[in-house]
């Protein structure tokens, strides 16, 4: 993974995590850009990792599995971490979440777990840049689930 790679990894979930931290409302819609945006980025960065490692030699079954494994790790995570989040209802009955030490510890590892799979993704392909490739959608796919199911906590309160 490459300096910029890595720069840009941090200062997303350095954001995401800044965000999490701080008590806000939750919305049936809210983070619906963000998601479609990392989603987008993360299609388009995937398909250029995987033409980056096709110019050389087809992708091998093993490389394949690992970056599906990774999305599932993702999921994994955000389930998880979605059950370190508080949700209450407020006074006024807006239903509120924040996200605790716990959910931060949960999204530092799960960094570090993504980077330690771009590393073997890599080493699998021995060319190309595939494994940096899937932060994006890693990032979609851990951000969905976990707001999906703090979600789901938060209609049952309201």
């Amino acid at each position: 993974m490459n300096g910029g790679s890595i720069v840009i990894g941090i200062v997303i979930v350095a954001l995401v995590i800044r965000r999490q931290l701080r008590t806000r409302p939750v919305r049936g819609k809210g983070g619906l850009v963000l998601l479609g945006v990392l989603g987008a980025l993360g299609i388009v960065a995937l398909a250029f990792g995987v033409a980056s490692v096709v110019e050389e030699h087809p992708l091998g079954a093993a490389t394949i599995a690992l970056v599906v494994a990774s999305f599932v790790v993702a999921g994994g995570f955000g389930l998880v971490r979605a059950r370190t989040v508080k949700v209450w209802c407020a006074a006024e009955g807006e239903v509120l979440r924040k996200g605790t030490p716990a959910t931060t510890a949960l999204w530092l590892v799960s960094l570090v777990v993504h980077v330690g799979l771009d590393a073997w993704i890599d080493h699998t392909t021995r060319v190309g840049l595939l494994g940096p490739s899937t932060l994006y959608l890693y990032l979609a796919v851990t951000l969905t689930v976990q707001n999906l199911l703090v979600r789901r906590r938060a209609a049952t309160l309201s």
